[in-house]
């Protein structure tokens, strides 16, 4: 079992000051939310607390600040953290800066996932596996139009996330209950977009 030390707590305080006043793409959901269940899977499924820190700071510097904010995350919390949080992220243009196009940066994550290091497969299946899963209860809940929040769209959205559930499956070494978990989600999520949008209850 991992031992969670001021170092978890620390890390928790950053990332709700770095995501203050964002939340979720489309919702009124805190972004937080999406940090810690990425952290509790990573717990969840035996990760570390070095591990279960990056959980909480992977969106720090791909959505606050790039390469500045990576080399702040690296001075507060260590080089391991870091190289997790580097390996997380499809973009570190700087704050205000133009991020290069959406499927560019999919296309070079997904080719990245090839080679990231070990510690970061978790980290990268436990956030795309919850991603997955709000997607899937948005799209049950409220139908495929859920998509036009995303710049992939309906789509784009699920070929990334067919994508990236074959591209972990094939990486010796990845959690293969999590992979698992993500294919099943993105079969479930492909079934539902078919569908028209839900009738409400008389």
């Amino acid at each position: 079992m991992p031992r969670i030390t001021p170092r978890f707590t620390r890390a928790l305080a950053y990332a709700a000051r770095v995501h203050a006043g964002q939340t979720r793409k489309g919702k009124p959901t805190p972004y937080l939310a999406h940090l810690l269940a990425v952290a509790a899977l990573v717990l969840e499924h035996g990760g570390s607390e070095e591990q279960a820190v990056a959980a909480l700071l992977h969106d720090a510097a791909e959505d606050h600040g790039g390469l500045p904010r990576l080399r702040d995350i690296r001075r507060r919390f260590g080089r391991g953290v870091e190289r997790i949080v580097e390996s997380c992220s499809d973009s570190l243009a700087p704050a205000g800066g133009a991020k290069e196009d959406w499927r560019v940066r999919k296309e070079r994550y997904l080719r990245h996932l090839r080679s990231a290091p070990q510690a970061a497969l978790l980290v990268s299946a436990a956030d795309k596996l919850h991603n997955a899963r709000e997607i899937l209860a948005d799209v049950r809940a409220g139908g495929a139009h859920v998509f036009r929040r995303f710049r992939g769209g309906r789509e784009g959205t699920l070929w990334y996330y067919r994508a990236l559930a074959r591209a972990q499956g094939a990486r010796p070494g990845a959690h293969r209950p999590l992979v698992r978990d993500l294919h099943a989600t993105v079969l479930a999520l492909e079934r539902a977009s078919r569908m028209g949008r839900p009738r409400s209850a008389v």
